[in-house]
């Protein structure tokens, strides 16, 4: 697939016509007439996520009621989801449960590799994680006298494998390499790039993720947490709930793990949450992830390409180096977004400065970035950014 540079939106044209993966755009919700470049924020709802929504609640809790938990498979969700999520980052059947949230999977990664590693107390960070992360990790070091310092002396090393300002990317099996020869666990966050690359935690020791970015899952879709193999029976979940008992059912006073992955499991699982995105996964399993790596490169190298020296880039100018957004520095980058957003190009803003457009490559096209640069180069030559009304800051950036 091409990504060089063109000249005119003729050439975008038959750039998707020439896209493997253009039969999918039309599986998917969007609204005519907008650009959606936040695919790494929130995906588009597959057009089958309303009836599956709709099965959950009439055909399935309407018609069984309780009985929904046996008949319907919702009491296997978060242990059927995982199976099915395991393929988008190179892990295998039993190793990935899905449910909860990010933050929570992320307490209960760090919180089992420091048991995993008695006797040390330190957990590495990038400052650049995404917030909540490090949120987590700072909670965890004021209740378990954790604290920061070099690999040499680390229990764990939690990263995200994509940078949410800058879409720039980790050398995944080279820190993992490095951080694991220094005697620690290594740990992705790949909310970031599960979805848009082929993502391998395999040789990792856990790793946490989201449904609700790339994979369309929807919002509030189920997070999930993988625990290498190597690591499930000496691994601990310090959220000990009902639903991770070796036995739920038996309702005993005390508590007892369950064996595998499903000792990792907390509470009962978000059931309509778990519809939609099943209805993500119907068209997950047909996607061959090699064909969106190579569109997402070339979407954001030719979006780099079209926006020129507008704007100062932010991310990676080689390909191989970035995620699938294309961030830009700004510093009335609010503003400039509004205004975008006002004239159909849908990016979102990073405090500071940072302006982020995210390509998802099952439904973004070639001509949808040749439209989008041109808004933004009007936007930016005549200063339309300067209304006075863009300045007022929403609740959601």
């Amino acid at each position: 697939m091409r990504s060089c540079p063109v000249v005119d939106r003729l050439a975008c044209e038959a750039m998707d016509q020439e896209d493997p993966l253009r039969a999918f755009r039309a599986e998917f919700v969007l609204p005519d007439k907008e650009i959606y470049l936040v695919g790494n924020s929130l995906g588009a709802p597959p057009r089958t996520a309303a009836e599956r929504v709709r099965q959950a609640v009439e055909d399935e809790w309407g018609r069984h009621l309780v009985g929904g938990w046996n008949e319907s498979g919702w009491y296997a969700q978060p242990l059927t989801t995982g199976d099915r999520l395991a393929p988008l980052i190179g892990a295998g059947p039993g190793e990935v449960v899905a449910g909860n949230t990010t933050s929570i999977a992320v307490y209960q990664a760090v919180s089992a590799a420091l048991r995993l590693r008695p006797g040390r107390r330190v957990i590495v960070v990038d400052r650049r994680n995404f917030p909540t992360d490090n949120y987590v990790i700072e909670g965890l070091a004021e209740l378990r006298d954790v604290s920061e310092g070099r690999f040499d002396d680390a229990a764990a090393v939690l990263l995200s494998e994509v940078d949410y300002r800058t879409g720039a990317r980790y050398d995944v099996p080279g820190m993992t390499a490095r951080v694991q020869a220094a005697g620690a666990l290594m740990i992705w966050d790949v909310c970031h790039s599960v979805g848009a690359l082929r993502v391998d935690v395999s040789a990792a020791d856990l790793a946490v993720g989201c449904t609700y970015k790339y994979l369309n899952g929807g919002p509030g879709a189920p997070a999930f947490l993988w625990v290498s193999p190597r690591h499930q029976e000496a691994a601990e979940n310090v959220l000990s709930g009902w639903y991770s008992h070796a036995e739920p059912f038996a309702f005993e006073p005390g508590y007892r793990p369950a064996e595998g992955i499903r000792r990792f499991t907390v509470s009962t699982p978000h059931v309509l949450s778990f519809a939609a995105l099943e209805a993500a996964l119907d068209m997950w399993d047909r996607v061959d992830l090699d064909r969106v790596r190579a569109k997402s490169m070339a979407l954001t190298s030719l979006f780099i390409d079209l926006v020129g020296d507008r704007l100062e880039l932010a991310s990676p100018r080689e390909a191989e180096r970035r995620g699938s957004q294309v961030s830009f520095y700004h510093p009335d980058g609010y503003p400039v977004m509004r205004a975008l957003i006002d004239r159909g190009v849908h990016g979102d803003f990073r405090a500071p400065d940072i302006l982020r457009f995210g390509f998802a490559p099952l439904y973004t096209r070639f001509t949808d970035v040749w439209d989008a640069t041109q808004i933004i180069a009007e936007v930016l030559e005549k200063e339309l950014w300067r209304d006075e009304k863009y300045a007022v800051r929403l609740a959601v950036t």
